[in-house]
């Protein structure tokens, strides 16, 4: 049985219908927190059982049986994301889970600017101090979010940051398709395992590719920390998650994002999408 958390979300829910391609209905099951969300799943034959990371005691029965558990990391800024993946990890021992799949990052260690790539890193801890069978999926910052950094670049040709570095832009759709190859192969990966598109452009580089794309001058200004966080501000953001944010350039700026593996392409037995792809479908939807 391969139990799934965070399935009425994109990840994970992507994971779910790659499973469905190879594998009967009754031998996946997912954790919600809202069984009504699941319905579009329990209609196919996927048992959907109740569990709440922030419920301890709603978890032990949720996982049961679980020859695999694949683990959604906590995505609110505002919550105390290691201490809700204690309870999942403790829960997990509890119910003798066969081996723990958790949705990790590229950027996990402990001393990242990036809040969660700190939560990762102390996640992956708990992992291998509990004593199960792990892999930790350390999947490329997801490309999908590159739009909000890039701003309304297609209006003024410009992309504002307070500092540039690499990032290994990755597809949250390859990764959801990775995950499912990866519970498929049943416990060929342990540890973590590092799951990004082929190259990592600074965002000077995906500048360079967005007028290349859109056939028009675009270029990237440096703004400095402060200046940067007062501009979102003034742009109607909330200072706490420009300073979240913030944290993130940081992190590129280290090298925190830099890396790139080939085992992306290999498990999909595919070329990865590129930021290219990404600007591309982007110009082709809005139509400038």
């Amino acid at each position: 049985m391969i139990i799934i958390t965070g399935a009425t979300g994109a990840l994970n829910g992507s994971t779910v219908e790659h499973l469905l391609k190879t594998l009967p209905a009754s031998e996946i099951a997912i954790v919600a927190r809202d069984a009504a969300k699941a319905v579009h799943f329990a209609e196919r034959g996927v048992e959907v059982r109740m569990g709440d990371y922030a419920d301890p005691a709603s978890l032990p029965a949720a996982f049961a049986g679980a020859d695999q558990l694949l683990l959604v990391s906590a995505s609110d800024p505002h919550d105390d994301a290691v201490a809700l993946h204690r309870n999942a990890v403790e829960a997990a021992v509890v119910a003798g889970v066969g081996r723990v799949l958790y949705t990790s990052h590229q950027g996990a260690a402990p001393d990242t600017p990036f809040g969660p790539g700190r939560d990762h890193a102390a996640t992956e801890r708990l992992l291998a101090e509990s004593g199960l069978a792990w892999t930790s999926l350390r999947n490329g910052f997801y490309a999908h979010s590159l739009t909000w950094f890039l701003g309304d670049w297609r209006e003024t040709g410009v992309i504002t940051v307070p500092a540039d570095g690499p990032v290994s832009w990755t597809a949250r759709e390859d990764a959801a398709e990775a995950a499912a190859h990866i519970l498929l192969s049943d416990g060929a990966y342990n540890g973590p395992t590092t799951l990004t598109a082929p190259a990592a452009p600074t965002f000077a580089d995906v500048a360079a590719i967005a007028a290349d794309v859109a056939g028009r001058p675009v270029e990237t200004v440096v703004l400095g920390d402060d200046n940067w966080v007062a501009h979102q501000v003034s742009s109607g953001q909330p200072e706490f998650m420009a300073r979240f944010m913030l944290d993130m350039y940081r992190a590129a700026a280290g090298g925190f994002f830099a890396g790139t593996d080939p085992l992306l392409g290999k498990v999909l037995s595919r070329e990865p999408a590129s930021v290219r792809d990404l600007l591309t479908a982007q110009l082709a939807t809005t139509g400038h």
